[in-house]
Formats: structure tokens, sequence, C-alpha cells
């Protein structure tokens, strides 16, 4: 558990079964077994994936868990200068990939279902289109994909496609990019977007459990955390600038990501009032994938409020059910 001012935040029980450099993968086990299929948590580069399991009551790790599954989660850890090489390609292959192994192997499973969320959500989808053998469902909420029309910093975008600004010798001199710049880029991006609005959208705000949670919250966006040069110049150039991945022209180690050949079952989720990924980025991929077990849900609320409620949705608890092993 990690220590707060007012109190621990990461309280559901866990224990860490496989680490790679900074990255620990984490299992929860369900509080009263009741599916044979786990989950497998895939969260953003960008902040700690805390977020996921905030404190009892505001959980999503929890809730999971409390309805009876098994959860591993990938946390990446915080990068530091050494791990400025670390490209998208390591992320993919060498720790969500090992990091899926790993949970089939301590699950004694054959497959599972992987979440991604946010940045993450992009993570496992190109995961899942390069290796659909051990994923039975994937779920992505908020996941930024088509950057055709990025929402914030429009004009940046656009000078970068048009090549008249190019980050990437700030980016080598940096090889990873200090939490503060990271946190100082994430607030000029979403700028006039603030964090006031941001938590009007987790919550009513009536009552104590809310002040909880707008601190809570409000620590966790103030903690970025430093990201490797090398993956991020694959994001800006490869996703941000060209386009690659919505347009199935990404390579990962050589391999094409073609998300036409993608066939599991997939849930996409985006959230009405998201500031940061609206459904433009998200939505288009519903029209690529082959899978025929598909399902876009747009729900009520904000970027970050999906994973602050402290239960299932009644929508992804239903699709969850329907498409997991129950437990015998």
């Amino acid at each position: 558990m990690q220590k707060r001012v007012n109190g621990e935040i990461g309280q559901t029980p866990r224990k860490a079964v496989w680490k790679k450099n900074k990255a620990t993968l984490w299992y929860y086990p369900a509080k009263r077994k009741r599916f044979n299929t786990p989950l497998f948590l895939v969260y953003s580069l960008l902040n700690q994936s805390y977020i996921l399991d905030l404190a009892p009551g505001m959980s999503m790790i929890e809730a999971f868990t409390k309805s009876g599954y098994d959860v591993y989660l990938l946390d990446f850890g915080k990068p530091g200068y050494e791990d400025g090489d670390t490209s998208l390609d390591d992320y993919i292959l060498k720790y969500i990939k090992k990091g899926v192994e790993r949970a089939l192997h301590h699950s004694r499973t054959e497959n599972l279902t992987v979440i991604g969320y946010c940045l993450g959500g992009t993570l496992a989808l190109i995961f899942a289109a390069l290796a659909r053998e051990s994923i039975k469902n994937l779920i992505l909420f908020a996941p930024p994909l088509d950057f055709s029309e990025p929402p914030i910093l429009s004009k940046w975008a656009e000078a970068l496609k048009k090549e008249e600004i190019s980050l990437d010798s700030l980016i080598d001199e940096y090889r990873v990019i200090p939490a503060k710049l990271v946190e100082f880029g994430m607030r000029t991006a979403t700028s006039p977007f603030t964090f006031d609005k941001l938590l009007s959208r987790i919550g009513p705000q009536e009552d104590d459990v809310y002040s909880l949670k707008k601190q809570l919250v409000g620590e966790w966006v103030n903690g970025h955390i430093p990201f490797a040069g090398a993956a991020l110049k694959q994001l800006m150039n490869d996703l941000g600038k060209e386009n690659k991945l919505i347009k199935n022209k990404l390579k990962i180690n050589g391999q094409k990501v073609d998300l036409r050949k993608l066939t599991t079952n997939l849930l996409v989720v985006s959230t009405t009032e998201d500031l940061i990924v609206p459904e433009e980025m998200t939505k288009p991929l519903m029209n690529i994938v082959a899978s025929i077990d598909k399902t876009y849900k747009r729900v009520s609320g904000g970027h970050i409020s999906l994973a602050l409620k402290g239960e299932i949705p009644e929508f992804l608890s239903e699709w969850l059910e329907g498409r997991s092993e129950r437990f015998e």
C-alpha cells in the first residue's frame, strides 16, 4: 500500500508475481472467485496506475475482485535516464507480451481479458492485433487511436504533420522526459481545460466522499512520471504525425499491426464529457476490425470517472460476464 497524507491508497490486497526492470505485474485475487477468465489491466505511460485502485469504494480493481474476477495489473513503473532507449516495441513485446505470458502461467488459464485504459488502451490494442491467440476479450476505455483531427494543440499537431517543427532533437537531448516537463506538456495541451472541470465529472459534489476523491485525484493528476524518449518519439511521429495505427501501417519489431485482422470479442468505451480523448479519436476503430462480437458504448462521465465509481457499471458487468468462463 502507498501512503498519503490523508491515508492509504491502493488498499486492495495484492502481490507481485513478475518484475522486469522498473515494471511490476501485480496480482489481485478475487474475493470469491466466480470466473476462470482473469483480467489483465494495462494503464497509460503518462501517470501512475494507482488511479485504478485509488481507495476503498472508489476503485475499479476492488470492484472487479468483488465481482469474482482475478485481476492482474501491469505497472510500468517510473523510467530513469538509463531507460531512454525503451521503445514502443519494447513496451509491447518485452513488457505487455511477457506480462501476459506470466499472468497466463500464474492463473493456469489459456486466455484472458485484456483491459486498456487511455494510452494503455492504445498499447493493449497494438498487442492484441499482434497476439490474438491468448486474448479472449479486449476492452478499451477511452483509447486515443485516430489522430487525424487531434482535439488539443491542433496548430502544433498540424505543424508536426507538415514537418514545420520537430521535437526529436529535444527528446534526444533529454533521453527521458522529466516528470515536471511531462506535467507541463499535459497542462499546456489540455488548456483551457481546467482541473476543476475534470473534477466536476467524477461524481456528486455534496459529500465527504467527493472531497476525499477530489484530494486523491488532485494528487494523482499532479503525479506525472518520466517518459522514455524513444517511445515518445514513436508515439508522436508514427501515431500522432503519420497516424499509422488507424491506417494499418504501424510496425512493431518489423511486424505489421493490421487492425483489420483483429477478431477477438471487443468492447470500446468512451464518455460524453471526455476532455482529453473525445470519441472521434476512438470510434473509427469499430469500422476497421474484423471482430464479429464488437460493441461500442458511450456513457456519461469524464476521462477518469469510470475508474472511480467503486462498482462495475451494469453494461460492463453484463458484457464481461457473458464472455468469461465460469468458475466451477
